[in-house]
């Protein structure tokens, strides 16, 4: 296995990260090359937890953990080493497959995304969420546009949809997440993306023409119809789904999405510098919940479809 070879600089490079952070994973992978007994601690979970494909992620990175420790290097960053080393795996596979370069490129951005997240949070060059990434590693997480795709199955109880159709148990489906990219929710971003899933995963049509879309998410608490901005692309993007179920949390848990390493601070200390940031500490501060929510998207591949 050798770090240092034309895919890991591709990757760095498709990535744009910034100078220190090159640095400091370009001196992991060097520093796994340069010892043997590293190289092969490497080697042994890659072959262990890639092979047939990958799985198990989250005990990957369990075991990864020691062997920083070993070696002195911080976890977040080796994961982050680690990640880009077995992209070239991944990358190899979409073309088994047939699936083409760009959507691989599209896709593994979202190591960038969490890098900036790792960064702003806890100061570090790499990842905090490592195990996240079992489904693009298997290829059953897919981005197009603003969206990244689960290729999942409906594990709910039969719901008949206020479009008046029916998801039953088991029915295949899309599982939808928004990537921090930064770019904004806005109308034509929301719909382009749900397009562009429906062109190129036809597999995942129903019968009728219709796709199905389903997503968990913070964002779609209902809650936040009482203190959001009117205009925030947030409510917009709920307004997109029917929210199924909507539930409470006593903790905003989700702090550090809107307030990156603030977050991990008590409320007073959250800064104002955005509507989004100083509705949500005014929320919290008056002893409003947050929570999370759960909805559906039926769509016909042009619009979403909803009863009235």
């Amino acid at each position: 296995m050798k770090a240092m070879s034309n895919h890991f600089k591709a990757v760095e490079s498709n990535l744009g990260l910034p100078e220190a952070a090159v640095k400091a994973f370009e001196d992991v992978a060097m520093s796994i090359d340069s010892q043997p007994s590293l190289q092969v601690d490497i080697s042994c979970i890659i072959e262990k937890y890639m092979y047939p494909e990958a799985h198990d992620f989250k005990q990957l990175f369990e075991e990864l953990k020691p062997v920083a420790l070993r070696y002195g290097i911080n976890e977040y960053t080796l994961d982050f080493v680690f990640l880009v080393i077995t992209s070239e795996i991944v990358l190899e596979r979409y073309k088994e497959k047939g699936l083409s370069e760009s959507l691989f490129w599209n896709t593994i951005m979202d190591l960038r995304y969490k890098y900036f997240e790792c960064i702003n949070c806890k100061g570090v060059h790499g990842t905090f969420v490592a195990d996240w990434y079992t489904g693009f590693y298997a290829l059953r997480r897919f981005c197009f546009g603003r969206y990244q795709f689960d290729l999942s199955t409906f594990g709910r109880d039969d719901y008949t949809a206020s479009a008046g159709i029916t998801i039953k148990k088991g029915d295949k489906l899309l599982g939808m997440h928004i990537p921090s990219s930064g770019v904004p929710l806005t109308d034509d971003v929301r719909l382009a993306s749900l397009k562009m899933a429906y062109e190129a995963l036809k597999d995942y049509r129903r019968d009728d023409g219709l796709m199905i879309f389903e997503c968990g998410s913070w964002l779609l608490y209902e809650g936040h119809r009482e203190f959001l901005p009117k205009k925030s692309n947030i409510l917009r993007f709920m307004d997109d789904f029917e929210i199924v179920e909507s539930h409470d949390k006593d903790n905003f848990g989700d702090a550090w999405r809107v307030f990156e390493k603030y977050g991990y601070d008590s409320p007073e200390k959250w800064p104002e510098d955005t509507s989004l940031r100083k509705a949500f500490k005014q929320r919290v501060l008056s002893g409003g919940k947050t929570g999370g929510g759960y909805g559906i998207i039926v769509f016909d591949g042009e619009k979403i479809i909803k009863g009235k």
